[in-house]
């Protein structure tokens, strides 16, 4: 990479996985960049439904699961990496805290990175602990694994011509149905699938 050229943030940014990319894993894929910076980046493949559901995985932890409205909801595929854990992906959650007459507010749960762009991703398990009592964050997203590029990885296979980029849009995320969120991702660029080309295009 050029010394004047400005390096990429795509936190809080859509992956869409072209034609080309025929990886299991990331076939047809869309991932929410959760973190990306000098160091690598991290996501979740948001479109990749397991075979179990929430109240299934609460099950397997022990918990109720005191919300019918999550209840039903996939448990995704989130990426190749580490999928035992669970990544909860969620709207903000903080809980006020009075310090000296200051009301402030800060994370609710003990391991959560909050996401420029408006949204948090916990990983300790106290927000399985409040949605499980009817409680949590209104919209989630729950995975089991997360995608993962090191230095320099994600420039690479952007310009192999891997991925399309777009801003996320957090509709797509929660309210629309799994389905259709690979069509809905190209359309924030205006896209349809069958424009896709499967080869490489280079300049």
């Amino acid at each position: 990479m050029a010394e004047d050229t400005a390096p990429i943030n795509l936190t809080h940014h859509f992956l869409i996985a072209m034609p080309g990319l025929e990886d299991a894993t990331f076939s047809r894929s869309v991932v929410y960049l959760c973190e990306h910076n000098a160091r690598g980046a991290l996501g979740l493949v948001i479109n990749k439904p397991s075979d179990i559901n929430l109240k299934g995985l609460f099950d397997k932890v022990d918990l109720p699961l005191r919300r019918d409205d999550l209840c039903a909801a996939p448990v995704f595929h989130g990426g190749p990496v580490q999928t035992e854990r669970g990544f909860v992906l969620h709207e903000p959650f903080t809980t006020p805290v009075t310090d000296q007459g200051q009301d402030s507010k800060e994370p609710a749960y003990a391991a959560t990175l909050t996401i420029p762009g408006g949204l948090e991703m916990t990983t300790s398990k106290d927000v399985l602990e409040a949605l499980s009592t009817g409680a949590g964050p209104r919209r989630v997203l729950v995975t089991l694994g997360y995608s993962a590029w090191g230095q320099g990885q994600l420039e690479s296979e952007l310009a192999d011509n891997s991925w399309l980029t777009v801003d996320a849009d957090t509709d797509v995320i929660f309210d629309t149905p799994v389905e259709q969120r690979y069509d809905r991702a190209l359309k924030l660029l205006g896209l349809e699938a069958w424009m896709l080309s499967r080869e490489a295009g280079h300049a």
